[in-house]
């Protein structure tokens, strides 16, 4: 059997997941934004190693509980592990998002950077939906790439030298209409909840903007390096051919695969450690109410 994507990627997702919030904002979320201020119980839709376990079991109520799905068998045994020895309830479930179906038991049903990989997420998001008790929560982190690649600035270049904007806005959405697995999903989620029947519905974008600061101490530096570097910021692109021919097949011009080629040599051939750069992954955070009413 072919071993799942996601499974390979643990050591990923473990150095690239601070890049997009940070600490303090969560909680502000958490206690001001949602008001959870009593026990809740937690279902995370491909929860991976249970990041978001990590994140919102230390700020909620006493008794709050967190249960974490995902198909990844590494991912969901690690993050037993990572939860072993804390004072939390927790709970792991292997399992595929398209073939389990869950009782509606749950206080708030959440999902990170996974309905985007989703070729049909509205029927993932009923399925969140009927997750959760009425007058429940659904909150959603979800990216939306394109407003994340326009939040680049390395020094010493022009933002257009090193991200072709309308390229990849052009490829974002013709991925999107042959797979249905849509990278700018973040922005739509309102009108998706929307059109499902959630109630209340409102989005915030993380606060969380990277400076790589070729002054600070070397651990620093070298700490937020490397995860950008992990993150896919400034890659390095495969064999120009290959790399063309593949945007080209994706529905570009062989133009515009040209100079996407060039723009992301030239980003990796000046992208290294000692720059400075500055990247806001604007990541979308969309909730909403679940009610019979």
């Amino acid at each position: 059997m072919e071993e799942y994507y996601w499974d390979t990627k643990l050591d990923y997702l473990k150095r690239t997941r601070d890049l997009y919030y940070n600490d303090d904002y969560i909680e502000f979320l958490v206690k001001f934004v949602w008001k959870l201020t009593k026990p809740v119980n937690i279902v995370d839709f491909g929860c991976g190693y249970g990041y978001l376990g990590h994140k919102l079991l230390p700020l909620l109520p006493d008794g709050s509980t967190y249960t974490g799905i995902d198909k990844g068998k590494h991912l969901i045994s690690r993050g037993r592990e990572l939860f072993h020895d804390t004072p939390y309830e927790t709970t792991f479930i292997v399992s595929d998002m398209n073939e389990i179906e869950i009782e509606r038991t749950y206080d708030i049903a959440v999902s990170h950077a996974f309905l985007l990989h989703m070729s049909e997420p509205k029927r993932i998001l009923q399925k969140m939906m009927n997750s959760v008790v009425d007058g429940g929560k659904i909150i959603c982190f979800e990216p939306h790439w394109i407003s994340g690649m326009s939040s680049y600035y390395l020094d010493g270049y022009e933002q257009s030298q090193i991200v072709q904007l309308g390229m990849l806005q052009k490829l974002y959405e013709k991925d999107a209409k042959q797979t249905g697995k849509d990278g700018n999903i973040g922005a739509k989620l309102p009108q998706y909840l929307s059109d499902l029947g959630v109630k209340n519905i409102d989005c915030r974008v993380s606060d969380k903007v990277n400076y790589l600061n070729p002054d600070v101490n070397i651990k620093e530096k070298e700490g937020l390096f490397h995860s950008l570097k992990e993150d896919g910021v400034g890659d390095v692109p495969e064999n120009k051919e290959t790399y063309i021919a593949s945007l080209v097949k994706r529905g570009v011009t062989l133009e515009e695969a040209q100079e996407q080629y060039d723009s992301v040599l030239l980003f990796a051939q000046s992208f290294h450690m000692n720059s400075s750069l500055v990247w806001a992954p604007g990541m979308k955070i969309t909730f909403g109410e679940i009610t019979s009413k």
